[in-house]
C-alpha cells in the first residue's frame, strides 16, 4: 500500500529522463516519416521540438514556486525530479538543434538567409542549456561550489526564459498563434517571481518565530 509521502509521479529519476527523451524521439520519428517531403517534415519536427523543450522548460522553471504557492504531492514531486526534467528539456532542444542543422542541409537558402545578430540568442541559449545540463550532477556541482552553481542555474533559467519570451513574441506578427506562448512565458515568470516572494515570507516569518 502506498505511503502518504509517496510520489505520484509514476517514473522518477532517470526512468522519468528517458521517458520524457523517448517520447521526443518517438514525436520526431513519427513527423518524419509520416511527412511525404523530407524537407517539410523535417520543418515541422523543428516546430514540434520547439514546443516540447518549451513545455518542458515551464515545468522547471515554474517548478518551485508551485511547490510553495500549491503545496501538494504532485508539486514537490517536480521540485525533486527538476533536474531530471531540465535534462530532458536539454535533450529535447539538442534534437531541435540536429533537426535545424538537417534543415539547413536540406534547403540550401536556409543559414545565408539567417544574420549574424539574428543567431545571437539561439547561440546565448545553447550556451546556457550547455553548461546547465553540465552542472546538473553532483561531481559537477562540487567542482564549481554550490554557490557559483546556483547563481549559475539562476541566472541560466532567467537568461532562457527571456529568449523564449523574445522569440515568441518578435513571431506574432507572424501568426496569431505565438500570443499563446508568449502570454505562458509571461504568466510562468510572474509565478516565478510570487513563489520567491513567498519563500522570502516564509523565512521571515519562520526567522521571528525562532527570536
Amino acid at each position: 500500500m502506498p505511503t502518504a509521502t509517496a510520489s505520484p509521479l509514476r517514473f522518477q529519476g532517470w526512468s522519468l529522463f528517458s521517458l520524457l527523451a523517448a517520447l521526443v524521439l518517438l514525436m520526431t520519428g513519427l513527423i518524419l516519416v509520416l511527412n511525404p517531403d523530407l524537407t517539410e517534415g523535417v520543418r515541422s519536427a523543428i516546430r514540434a521540438t520547439a514546443r516540447s523543450s518549451f513545455a518542458l522548460f515551464l515545468l522547471a522553471f515554474t517548478a518551485s514556486a508551485f511547490a510553495v504557492l500549491v503545496p501538494s504531492p504532485l508539486s514537490r514531486s517536480l521540485v525533486r525530479e527538476r533536474r531530471f526534467i531540465g535534462l530532458a528539456f536539454a535533450f529535447s532542444h539538442l534534437v531541435h538543434a540536429v533537426l535545424i542543422y538537417s534543415y539547413g542541409q536540406l534547403n540550401t537558402e536556409f543559414w545565408p538567409g539567417r544574420t549574424t545578430l539574428g543567431n545571437v540568442p539561439g547561440t546565448v541559449g545553447y550556451v546556457f542549456i550547455l553548461l546547465l545540463a553540465l552542472t546538473s550532477f553532483k561531481s559537477t556541482t562540487r567542482l564549481i561550489g554550490f554557490k557559483a552553481w546556483k547563481r549559475l542555474h539562476v541566472t541560466g533559467m532567467w537568461v532562457l526564459a527571456a529568449i523564449f519570451a523574445y522569440s515568441n513574441f518578435k513571431r506574432i506578427p507572424m501568426s496569431d498563434w505565438y500570443v499563446l506562448p508568449f502570454g505562458l512565458i509571461c504568466a510562468a515568470t510572474a509565478i516565478r517571481l510570487v513563489g520567491k516572494l513567498a519563500q522570502a515570507i516564509q523565512r521571515h516569518q519562520r526567522s521571528q518565530h525562532a527570536a
